[in-house]
């Protein structure tokens, strides 16, 4: 007995087994994990060491080829790139393509491993290395806070609120924060009235890290209790460091001036403020105005449509308690665009349907035309998402593209069949075993060219590199809808058409089925095309290579752009400018930008790129001579309006910096379309390397083909030096340590106790005051 007789001998079983797939399927198509685009690995690690005061080559020399001959043991590296900055060594780690998600886990372990072994052999002042391992970690929700009429203060305090409110809404698994500057306690002196009163900066660090340090005072037993000792005198404010007493080495001292105090206090030798880091390191504004920013990523797996209604209401519930003037603006939003794919999914699978039933109904008849459509489209899609529910595949871009490609292909099975069977009624078959017989003679050709069909798709399933990884549903899901469209045709549909097409006219048994006015037509078209087939043949050479000539002119593209409605601006100042700098001149793009009546949000981060919100885009690592604006525009039509207008605009007002205007592109990765490494023994010279790259990029910017051109080598940055004379110093008593930390001290600070404040610890800096900074800087 083979499946068909099977599913038409037992009708009862078949039936239930048609409800439980209607029912099944609906529930699993609502359960299925929907994102924008399929999760895939990032097989890349960073490794980050800083070493303060050391130069870019003793970062290299002392740091990065230490780490590297380590990690270069590891058989599964694939490539390590590395960056030398002043202080600060940045190692990436790539792995080799092959290795798969649940792989990653063991390997990054082994690479910890390796780094910790060397760490004890890194040079004094070197920071422990911080690895780094979640690259591919996307926050698929940014929201914006911005605050007009407010401080800075009380914008970081709402942010804070608002950020464990979002913490506790379902399926949201990780909510953090961009652009927050980290509070700072100043304290400026003046290193003059210091040397006056015999006080120097180590009185003031010894006495502001004892009276604030957290300390075991014992415990004390007392009429048969233990009672913990709590000593007070720790700051409950920032002003009460201003108050705090401060003795020299020589004894207590009368500062002049101070009237009824023998102690010198903190407010007598310096102003004490409290502010912010000073450079920041981010910098991120919305429409102009001062913002934070909250990325929140959503549970792995997660139906990120629901997520994001969940969000949105939970917003609309905090937006109406927070005051005037703090508003929340959703940056990008995946659910957003999930829904619109989820929709046009919907929207092609009608007009499938719709296709189907006009064009069989015209050509089988209105029936036969239902029988297929139903058999041959709604049960076969249903099955692919019980199947896709049951294999872990979510509803994304890759998995909806392979159930509209194979659309077109799941009704051919269950055209045969019913063809088959009516052919067979039309002859004068009894019905059961027309349908058995139409769809059990074919069964194994059908079979054979759905597995044709299905591993036209394979060869991306099987790729090792990370578009493999990122399309293989396409094989999957055309694979599990082309295979379940066979099994109903082998099942269901016999069945369905023994219940719903009915017999021929009578008078009509027996008769040729291919006996009518349009077989008759294509029979004498065929039949003259035998005739002269050599006419025929050479018009097909012809046509053929027209078709290949024309191809030239097809834009040859594996993954297009996105249809995200945004803009991203790159923008590259010198290397070396100040942060403040690169933010002044971004705000001028953003002030162009919001002129545009086409651009609804303009949105900046100056210092690195945003948090990775989408998955093919890699954010720019941090330094202060880069920033990215991010434009949201009303439709798809008006991208390119912008686009050329923004870009024209740039060529004019920044014709000395590099800037690059592009769309979100979907795929693996979507960095330089065109990448080119100049390499040297380990032994060359940089300055041959720079050389090198510059004449490859006066190729390149000759190249009509061509635009933003840039190295990852950058300018070189210019440097402050100090000279240190030996002998001088020496009789002085003064070391090159004194001389760095006067440097520091003197511009940026010197760290020198902590002010505890809630869940805060905040950093107490000394420096000098501002004219002694000016002075020093132009001297």
């Amino acid at each position: 007995m083979n499946l068909t007789a099977a599913a038409l001998k037992y009708k009862a079983v078949t039936y239930f087994a048609i409800f439980l797939l209607l029912v099944v399927g609906i529930l699993a198509f609502f359960n299925l994990g929907q994102l924008e685009d399929p999760e895939f690995s990032v097989k890349t690690a960073a490794i980050t060491v800083n070493y303060p005061g050391a130069s870019a080559e003793q970062v290299e020399l002392e740091i990065i080829d230490l780490i590297e001959t380590q990690i270069q043991e590891m058989v599964e590296l694939k490539h390590v790139y590395s960056m030398a900055r002043p202080g600060q060594a940045i190692i990436k780690v790539d792995l080799l393509n092959h290795y798969r998600a649940h792989e990653l886990p063991q390997i990054w372990d082994v690479l910890r491993k390796k780094v910790s072994d060397v760490e004890h052999r890194l040079p004094p002042g070197a920071s422990k290395p911080v690895i780094g391992d979640d690259f591919g970690f996307v926050f698929g929700f940014l929201l914006g806070v911005t605050a007009d009429g407010y401080s800075y203060a009380q914008l970081h305090e709402h942010v804070k609120a608002l950020r464990k409110e979002l913490k506790v809404i379902p399926n949201v698994a990780r909510v953090d924060t961009w652009g927050i500057e980290k509070r700072q306690i100043f304290i400026d002196v003046s290193q003059s009235q210091l040397s006056q009163l015999g006080l120097t900066l180590e009185d003031i660090a010894a006495t502001l890290q004892k009276q604030n340090m957290v300390v075991d005072a014992g415990s004390v037993d007392y009429e048969g209790q233990r009672f913990r000792v709590v000593p007070t005198g720790e700051f409950t404010s920032a002003t009460q460091i201003g108050d705090l007493a401060i003795t020299g080495v020589a004894g207590r001292k009368r500062i002049e001036g101070v009237r009824g105090d023998e102690l010198i206090r903190v407010r007598d030798i310096g102003t004490v403020r409290e502010g912010y880091i000073d450079p920041p390191l981010q910098v991120m504004r919305i429409n102009g105005l001062p913002a934070i920013g909250l990325p929140i990523a959503p549970s792995s797996g997660t139906n990120v449509v629901n997520v994001g209604l969940g969000i949105d209401k939970r917003i609309e519930e905090l937006q109406s308690t927070l005051p005037v003037g703090i508003e929340l603006h959703r940056i990008s939003w995946q659910s957003d665009l999930v829904e619109e794919s989820i929709s046009g999914f919907m929207v092609s699978l009608m007009q499938a349907i719709a296709i189907v039933l006009v064009v069989l109904a015209i050509s089988m008849g209105l029936r036969e035309a239902v029988v297929i459509g139903v058999t041959g489209l709604i049960f076969a899609i249903l099955s692919s998402f019980i199947i896709m529910s049951m294999w872990g595949i979510d509803l994304q871009r890759v998995s909806l593209g392979a159930l509209i490609i194979a659309m077109g292909m799941m009704v051919d099975n269950a055209i045969v069949v019913v063809d088959g069977f009516a052919s067979r009624l039309r002859q004068g078959m009894e019905r059961e075993k027309a349908a058995i017989e139409a769809a059990s003679q074919p069964s194994i050709p059908l079979l054979g060219a759905t597995i044709v069909a299905t591993m036209a798709f394979y060869p991306i399933f099987a790729s090792t590199y990370d578009t493999g990884e990122y399309a293989g549903s396409l094989f999957q899901v055309v694979a599990i809808a082309l295979i379940s469209s066979w099994i109903l045709s082998q099942t269901v549909t016999p069945l369905i058409c023994v219940k719903f097409i009915p017999d021929p006219i009578k008078g009509e048994e027996g008769k040729d089925p291919y006996d009518t006015a349009f077989y008759r037509s294509f029979r004498k078209l065929l039949v003259s095309f035998v005739k002269y087939r050599t006419v025929f043949i050479l018009t097909m050479i012809v046509l053929l290579g027209a078709s290949i000539y024309g191809f030239k002119d097809v834009t040859r593209l594996f993954f297009p752009d996105s249809s995200r409605t945004q803009l991203m601006i790159d923008y590259w100042e010198t290397e070396g400018t100040s942060i403040q700098q690169t933010s002044a001149n971004a705000e001028k793009i953003e002030k162009e930008l919001q002129q545009y009546d086409e651009v609804t949000t303009v949105s900046s981060f100056v210092g690195s790129g945003p948090p990775r919100f989408y998955l093919p885009v890699n954010p720019e690592s941090g330094y202060s001579s880069y920033a990215q604006i991010i434009v949201n525009v009303d439709n798809l039509p008006n991208m390119d309006v912008v686009q050329d207008k923004i870009e024209s605009w740039l060529s004019e007002h920044n014709p000395g910096h590099i800037t690059r205007v592009r769309k979100y592109a979907v795929g693996a990765f979507d960095d330089w379309k065109f990448e080119a490494r100049f390499s040297g023994p380990a032994n060359a010279d940089p300055d041959v390397l720079r050389d090198l790259a510059k004449q490859g990029m006066d190729i390149l910017e000759a190249s009509p083909y061509a635009k933003n051109v840039r190295t990852n080598w950058r300018q070189r940055s210019r440097e402050y030096v100090v000279e240190y004379n030996q002998e001088r110093a020496r009789w002085a008593g003064i070391s090159r340590d004194n001389v760095a930390h006067g440097t520091k001290r003197t511009f940026d600070g010197n760290t020198m106790g902590l002010y505890r404040e809630g869940d805060e610890l905040i950093p107490i800096v000394i420096r000098s005051v501002e004219n002694e900074r000016q002075r020093a800087a132009t001297d």
